[in-house]
């Protein structure tokens, strides 16, 4: 049987050879007829942490790594332009004490 393959978003890239990965879908209610956007969370294996932040991935099945872990990276199709808030605000603040100094 061939193993499945799934394209996703690392939306966190906290652990070590670890990310988390989201697939986007919509499905449509039963209900009320509309569409719904929902999403898929997958523990990725990434052995030489190629990937970051907001890239997006293509992962394929693979047999359990570990207790969360049952995908491992294919390759990084694209990467993210993710920014960091808390360092640019940072860098803000040192580049205006440093005028306010001179």
């Amino acid at each position: 049987m061939p193993k499945m393959v799934a394209v996703g978003i690392v939306t966190s890239a906290k652990m070590s050879k670890t990310r988390r990965v989201e697939i986007p879908r919509t499905v449509k209610s039963r209900k009320y007829g509309k569409y719904i956007r929902q999403k898929t969370v997958c523990h990725v294996h990434d052995e030489e942490n190629e990937s970051a932040l907001g890239d997006t991935v293509e992962i394929i099945e693979s047999r359990p790594i570990s207790k969360t872990k049952r995908w491992v990276l294919r390759r990084v199709v694209s990467k993210g332009n993710v920014i960091d808030i808390v360092a640019l605000r940072q860098s803000a603040l040192a580049a205006g004490s440093q005028a306010e100094s001179e």
